[in-house]
């Protein structure tokens, strides 16, 4: 035990601070920022904007402003004076434009297109999961109406009493016909209820 106190002694002096120890990653606290050479964006800031992008070049209104900027663009460099002519007959830069435009227009209409994907997956998921809860309501609602009618087939309607009346109605009346008479019901005998029950 004390050759161990002598070893941890010599590896850490009595008078060393936390600075000449190897540093530790502490995990209480948040990284420091590391410098990228890469541009950082906001994914989901670039992605709505590429849809506003998107939504504005599948537009009739897109259509006309590039229409009208590519009639002015030929008619100015093929009418204008010659010193002022900026892209000369082939059109080469006009041509340019355009590609650069379109290569530009391909890859923000897929990212909406994914962007618009992702939400339709989300919105199936949501509406699957919903539509099995309504599934799940639905055949408990079924179990408890079969309950309810397996209980109901039990409990006495109108017709059973009143045919169940009318048989002890023929049972009285055949003893009253047979044998001395008997008052349908104790109130309508003469003496009154209590005579008979003394």
């Amino acid at each position: 035990m004390a050759a161990e106190r002598e070893g941890n002694r010599e590896r850490h002096p009595v008078g060393a601070t936390a600075a000449g120890r190897p540093q530790r990653t502490r995990l209480d606290q948040p990284r420091a920022l590391r410098r990228r050479l890469l541009p950082e964006w906001d994914p989901d800031a670039f992605g709505r904007l590429s849809e506003r992008i998107a939504r504005f070049l599948g537009t009739g209104r897109f259509i006309v402003w590039m229409t009208v900027v590519i009639i002015v663009w030929v008619v100015w460099n093929i009418a204008a004076p010659r010193h002022l002519r900026f892209d000369e007959y082939p059109f080469i830069f006009l041509t340019l434009a355009l590609s650069l435009q379109a290569s530009y227009a391909a890859p923000l209409i897929l990212l909406a297109q994914n962007r618009q994907d992702d939400r339709d997956r989300v919105n199936l998921e949501q509406d699957r999961k919903q539509n099995e809860r309504s599934i799940a309501d639905t055949e408990y609602l079924t179990r408890e109406i079969a309950a309810l009618r397996m209980g109901l087939g039990e409990v006495a309607t109108r017709d059973w009493i009143r045919s169940e009346l009318q048989d002890v109605i023929k049972e009285l009346e055949e003893r009253q016909n047979g044998h001395r008479p008997h008052a349908v019901f104790p109130a309508d005998h003469p003496r009154g209820r209590d005579m008979d029950d003394r």
